[in-house]
């Protein structure tokens, strides 16, 4: 045997042996004269029954109408080769899609012998083909349904190149107006200016995503508001090929935000406007009650004076209203969280002892007090003053929720906060009286609420002494049961020092004076405080000129000498704090004392000066003075 007759050989073996294609001989005419077991597996038939017989049996009868059997056998003979897909047919009848090479074979004459047929099944990949074009089909017709979002796609530059119905329908844009057009056309033109659109896509670009709500204009010029995603589109070797943009119509919510948004501040202000009814209602029937204790007693006392009578009681009870009406005053800045508080170690048993007295005076003969407390007790860091204008308001609280009489229960002792870091001092005022059910339990320290009805107080008892608690860094507790009586516990920090260090009280002087004469400026808007001001500083021995607002000051300031200047803080056209700068550039080496109605200045306003708040005594006004003079 040949070499050649023996590579013939193996060649046939091995293309009988292929079982994945269908390898065949034709004559020239397309006579099948070979067929390999690969042809049997995707044919069906038999050496035997499909030797002898023409190829074109294999064709659909769309493709041999067609004559395509033909046309492939011609393509192979004069181009040497033909490569085409379709459906081909089984000998059950049954159809698969093929790939088919048809290949001519010459002899070594160059005369055409015949043709070699090469066809694979590729039924799996075409139904996979078919089964995502006709998913991406589905999804084109899903987006292109979607009415309620614009959803169209971008080229890498921005330019639109689809289009939904959804943008179709609120952006008003034929699909042939805006493809190839770029997206920047829907932003306002200030968005455009300030390269919004290319910050959107270098954001979806760099990040993976952007989102955003804004403006965006339609094509007939008019806004909606929109919510708007962008997500970059790679192929994938990740080179950026597009972006994808979904806008959503969010204009109806946008303006029902905005309408809730009035609707609340329409709410809050008539809130507002309430508790402020509230407010005025119950401060103006305490100043009521105190401006008649004051103009009755004055009025008394000036018609007493005439005739020659004592009037010193009717001055006293005039006094005792005025103090009544600086504590309605403290009561406000306290529940405004605005007191200026001075805190220093505190004996709550020597705080409460000092006004034993008051207390039993203030509640009456049906209401006993009862204290309790230990041997020995921290000291509370507190306003000693405040302090005890808290557990007056609490005293007085309890005994209207025991209207038939009880006894009052005041005590305290040390106490661990279980959140917080060291140590505190409860100091708590117990009752056994009506008690308050949860409803009011849970608004009793709310300002302006009040159970005594209208006209009997202001509601800002318990607000204030939760305020003051607060500032001095402690906290409040209420617990109550209806008809078992309210206890209120205020808890405040432990004082570092001691006790005995601190609370020496020094007693002020009936007719205070100071050592040397001084030249004093007095300056006030209100005449009636100016003269009483004015007075305060003359008999005390002082040479007082007055002036009633900033500029009539730095006018005598520029002529005259003086060695201090006692100025209101709140005055009409200047300040007292520009008065005090511009008196400085005249009188670098002047002494001020600033006095204000206000615990603290407005914002941004600091002056690093003695100061005095109203109402304030001859002996504080003294004792201030004093301490720069």
């Amino acid at each position: 045997m040949s070499v050649k007759s023996l590579n013939s050989g193996r060649a046939d073996l091995l293309i009988q042996s292929i079982t994945d294609y269908a390898i065949y001989m034709l004559d020239p005419s397309g006579i099948v004269s070979s067929w390999n077991a690969g042809a049997e597996r995707l044919k069906g038939y038999r050496p035997s029954e499909i030797i002898g017989r023409h190829f074109s049996q294999f064709y659909t009868e769309e493709d041999l109408a067609r004559g395509i059997p033909a046309r492939a056998l011609k393509a192979a003979l004069e181009e040497g080769r033909f490569e085409a897909e379709g459906w081909r047919l089984r000998k059950d009848g049954s159809r698969f899609w093929a790939n088919v090479v048809i290949d001519s074979i010459r002899d070594e004459e160059g005369q055409h012998v015949g043709f070699a047929k090469i066809t694979r099944d590729l039924s799996e990949r075409r139904e996979a083909e078919e089964a995502l074009r006709q998913s991406e089909e589905r999804f084109r017709m899903l987006v292109q349904s979607v009415t309620d979002y614009a959803i169209y796609m971008l080229d890498p530059t921005g330019r639109v190149s689809s289009w939904n119905a959804g943008a179709q329908r609120f952006k008003g844009y034929q699909e042939s107006e805006i493809i190839g057009e770029h997206f920047s056309r829907f932003y306002l033109l200030e968005d455009r200016e300030a390269g919004v659109p290319d910050r959107a896509l270098q954001t979806a670009a760099t990040e993976g995503r952007f989102e955003a709500e804004g403006w965006r204009v339609r094509k007939d010029g008019s806004r909606f508001w929109a919510h708007v995603v962008i997500d970059p589109i790679r192929d994938g070797e990740g080179t950026l090929v597009g972006f994808t943009k979904i806008t959503r119509d969010l204009t109806e919510r946008k303006r029902a935000q905005e309408a809730l948004q009035k609707a609340q501040e329409q709410f809050f202000q008539a809130q507002k406007m309430e508790a402020i009814g509230k407010l005025t209602g119950g401060v103006a029937h305490d100043f009521n009650n105190i401006l008649a204790a004051i103009l009755g007693s004055l009025s008394l006392a000036k018609r007493r004076l005439a005739d020659g009578v004592d009037i010193s009681r009717f001055l006293e009870n005039a006094m005792l209203a005025a103090e009544r009406g600086a504590t309605l005053s403290q009561r406000m800045l306290a529940f405004a969280r605005k007191q200026e508080l001075s805190l220093e170690p505190v004996d709550l048993q020597d705080a409460v002892r000092g006004m034993a007295e008051m207390l039993q005076r203030t509640i009456g003969p049906g209401i006993t007090i009862r204290t309790d407390f230990p041997l020995k007790l921290s000291a509370a860091l507190a306003d000693r003053t405040q302090l005890e204008l808290a557990v007056m308001n609490l005293v007085v609280n309890a005994r209207d929720a025991m209207p038939e009489g009880g006894e009052v229960i005041i005590s305290a002792e040390e106490a661990i906060l279980p959140d917080t870091v060291g140590a505190y001092v409860r100091l708590s005022v117990i009752d056994q009286g009506e008690g308050m059910n949860a409803g009011t339990l849970a608004r009793a320290t709310e300002p302006f609420f009040t159970t005594k009805g209208v006209g009997k107080g202001t509601g800002l008892g318990l607000s204030m002494v939760q305020g003051m608690v607060e500032q001095c860094g402690g906290r409040l507790r209420i617990e109550s049961v209806p008809g078992k009586g309210t206890t209120v516990e205020i808890l405040l920090p432990a004082a570092e020092q001691s006790v005995a260090t601190v609370n020496v009280s020094v007693p002020e002087p009936e007719k205070p004076r100071s050592n040397g004469a001084l030249r004093i400026l007095a300056v006030d808007d209100d005449e009636i405080v100016l003269l009483n001001t004015a007075t305060m500083l003359t008999d005390m021995g002082h040479q007082v000129l007055q002036a009633d607002s900033g500029s009539s000051a730095l006018v005598v300031l520029a002529s005259e000498d003086f060695d201090l200047m006692v100025t209101d803080y709140a005055m009409p056209n200047m300040s007292g704090g520009e008065l005090v700068e511009k008196a400085r550039e005249i009188r670098p080496d002047l002494k001020v004392i600033v006095v204000s109605g206000f615990a603290d200045l407005p914002d941004g306003e600091e002056l690093d000066l003695p100061r005095l708040s109203k109402p304030f005594t001859e002996g504080e006004l003294a004792r201030t003075i004093s301490q720069i003079a």
